[in-house]
This record gives structure tokens, C-alpha cells and sequence, in this order.
């Protein structure tokens, strides 16, 4: 088995306002559920093996799109909504931070004893996951928040995160089944991160002597490990910034819902009525739910639907969320009715966005199109865990 990525985060502290937490469950569902009716259970537990994608889903949901807190609050998320309607999808989430990650034995077999898939065998998978990255890989990271994703055939993925207090970094490991051959001998496609000084890596081949007996640690320079096939580092920043985007692939997506109405293409009449702001947020929703992975190499871009929680790039738009929920809720009842056009529209949106990058070329001054979204955040019902978004003062004298 092939851990699949993982990603270095800023240790950021801090809570989810109910006000957030509620619509990242109803957003998380709706992405859950379009992915199983449209690519099968078993690719949600791709996605969420790929760090990038993982990074992309948090930021398209809200939260601070590069601190550590993505992942609890998203996987927090998921496990709440999700797991009422497992036995439709399929797919199940255990574990959890702190505490809860210790009941995911339990959880596991609960599941076992409800889909018939062999309890035992997921329970050592999930512990070895978890000792893998905690004990034998040791690079300074103390696991904290274990969570283990599996469907009703028996595949699974793992995402848990380590701190360290020495680098104030967390680090979030992603694995995936599909590949398993060996907990104890090469796991990881590799291992990279900012060199922290020597890594003792006894899941590697080299240390096979030393596993059968021999007490000689195998110690490896970060170097040795620089064939991983998907690692993510954030930056220690809090704002977005113009070099954490694609600013040729997030002017497409402006381009398109700022000067291009729906009206204008035949194949998104069904989402007339919409205005350009939802329409933003739904083609970045629609390209978390239907891009490929080359497509999550940004994830801050994907902040642009519906902000950050703490105001970066712009305080959350509640009433744009809102609308994006109901337009997938609506989407995906009517699919399950047999009606999948609106579902397909919302699809075509990542197309035609994407078909609009070939030519576009970048002329909108960044830090004004972050501005504008701050200005109106107001009308959207901007909120952050400070509280609402005002009014500009110029914007204030008028109302008075």
C-alpha cells in the first residue's frame, strides 16, 4: 500500500462558529453524494486520499484555506453528514481528533457488522495507518486526529494529522487501498517535508534486518524520500496572495459568472435566475466535485466561492453559500427522480470554464478583485468569527 500524499500546515488555533460548521455539512453532503452518483462510491475515497483535492474541498468550504484546522473541521464535517446516510452511499467515516480517534476500532466494527466486510482486518489496517506514521516514521510529527473512510466493498482511505510544537507545523498523511501490499516494508510512495534534521524511517526495505531482531535504527535524510507523488506544503501567510493562484484559471471562472450570464450558453439555461456571485461559487464548487487532479495545484483559488471564516480572502458569503447548497440539493433530488439535467449544467460549468482558460489572459488587478468581494460582502451576509461584515463607511453615509 501506497500512502498517497501529505501536506504541511501552519498550526493554527482556533473554532468553527455554528453558523459555519452547519453549512459546511450541507455543502460537504451535496459534493459526497453528486460524486457517488456520478463516478461511484469508490472515488470519493480517491479524492480524499489526494492532499491537494483535500485542500481544495476545505477551502471551497469556508475554512482558513491553508491552516492545520482544514483538517478536523472538514473530516468533522463530513463524519456528521455523511454517516446518517451511509447505508445509501455506501461509504462510511470513523475516528476522529483526539479522543474520538481512539473509538475508531469500535466504529469499525459496527460498520463490519452492518456491510458483512471482515472487522478485524480494517481494525489492524487502521492501527497500522496510525503506528506507521506516528512511530516508525519518526520526523518529529505526534499524530493527534486519525480518521478511516471506508465503502460497503471493502477499499479505504485514511487521513489523520500530526503536530509539532518545535516547528508550530502540523502535517496531515493521506493513504489509500488500492495498492496494498506491505504496512512494513515501503508504505509510502515518500516522505517530504521541510528538513527538520534526521528522520527515523524503520518502514523502509533497508530496515528489514532491523525489524526481524537487529536493534539498528535506519536513519534517512529528507533527500533520500523526494519521489512522493503528491505532497502539499502551505505557506505560512494567512492572506491569499497572487502567487497562491492560478490567476489564468480564476479569471475564467470571474470571466464567466461577472460578464458572462448564464442566458449566454445554451448549455446552462437551467441555471437562469442565479446571479454572478453563486454562479462564481458554483463553478468552483462544480470543478471540487468534477476536476481532475491536476486542477487542485491551488487551492487557495478555491477560497474565491465562499471565502474564509477568518476574513481571508473575504469574510464568507452566507447568503451566496446558502443558494449554492439549495442549487446541489435541488440538483441532486431531481437527478434521483430521473431528471438529471440540472445536475449536468451544473457539470458543464467546469467545462466551459476550462474551455475559457485557452484564451483568457489574466488582465483584473488582484488585490481590487479581493477588495470589490470585501466591499459587497456586506450584501451577501458576509460574517466571520468576528462577526457580520459592514457596510463600507462611504456605503453607510448613503444608507443614512
Amino acid at each position: 500500500m501506497k500512502r498517497s500524499g501529505s501536506a504541511d500546515l501552519p498550526l493554527h488555533y482556533g473554532y468553527v462558529p455554528v453558523w459555519l460548521a452547519e453549512r459546511m455539512a450541507k455543502l460537504g453532503l451535496a459534493v459526497m453524494e453528486t460524486i457517488v452518483m456520478d463516478y461511484g462510491k469508490d472515488e470519493v475515497l480517491r479524492r480524499l486520499s489526494d492532499p491537494f483535492w483535500f485542500q481544495s474541498l476545505g477551502a471551497v468550504m469556508g475554512m482558513d484555506w491553508h491552516s492545520s484546522g482544514i483538517t478536523t473541521s472538514v473530516m468533522g464535517a463530513l463524519k456528521r453528514a455523511v454517516n446518517p446516510h451511509s447505508r445509501e452511499l455506501g461509504i462510511y467515516i470513523c475516528g476522529g481528533k483526539g479522543k474520538h480517534s481512539t473509538k475508531t476500532p469500535e466504529e469499525l466494527y459496527k460498520v463490519c457488522n452492518t456491510t458483512g466486510l471482515d472487522g478485524n482486518y480494517l481494525v489492524k489496517c487502521s492501527k497500522l495507518s496510525a503506528k506507521v506514521d506516528n512511530t516508525a516514521i519518526q520526523d518529529g510529527f505526534q499524530l493527534y486526529t486519525h480518521n478511516f473512510i471506508l465503502s460497503d466493498t471493502g477499499k479505504w482511505a485514511v487521513v489523520q494529522q500530526g503536530m509539532s510544537d518545535l516547528s508550530r507545523t502540523a502535517r496531515r498523511y493521506h493513504w489509500h487501498s488500492e495498492q496494498l501490499t506491505s504496512f512494513v516494508e515501503d508504505p509510502h510512495t515518500a516522505i517530504h517535508g521541510q528538513n527538520n534534521g534526521l528522520i527515523l524511517n524503520m518502514a523502509d526495505k533497508l530496515a528489514n534486518t532491523s525489524r526481524s531482531g537487529v536493534m539498528q535504527i535506519a536513519a534517512e535524510q529528507p533527500d533520500r524520500m523526494l519521489k512522493e507523488i503528491s505532497k502539499l506544503v502551505m505557506p505560512n501567510h494567512h492572506e491569499v496572495t497572487a502567487k497562491d493562484i492560478d490567476l489564468k484559471r480564476l479569471g475564467a471562472v470571474l470571466w464567466l459568472a461577472q460578464e458572462k450570464q448564464p442566458k449566454d450558453f445554451e448549455d446552462l439555461l437551467l441555471l437562469q435566475g442565479l446571479g454572478p456571485r453563486t454562479l462564481q461559487s458554483l463553478a468552483l464548487v462544480s470543478e471540487v466535485i468534477h476536476g481532475t487532479p491536476s486542477r487542485f495545484k491551488d487551492p487557495a483559488r478555491f477560497s474565491f466561492a465562499h471565502g474564509g471564516k477568518d476574513g481571508h480572502p473575504f469574510p464568507v458569503p452566507t447568503k451566496v453559500y446558502d443558494e449554492t447548497i439549495g442549487v446541489l440539493q435541488t440538483a441532486i433530488h431531481k437527478a434521483k427522480l430521473g431528471n438529471s439535467d440540472k445536475s449536468e449544467a451544473i457539470k458543464r460549468l467546469t467545462s466551459i470554464a476550462q474551455a475559457a482558460e485557452k484564451d483568457f489572459i489574466p488582465n483584473a488587478n488582484f488585490d481590487k478583485v479581493i477588495e470589490k468581494e470585501r466591499n459587497d460582502s456586506w450584501k451577501y451576509g458576509g460574517r466571520t468569527v468576528f462577526g457580520k461584515a459592514k457596510p463600507p463607511v462611504q456605503q453607510q453615509l448613503k444608507l443614512f
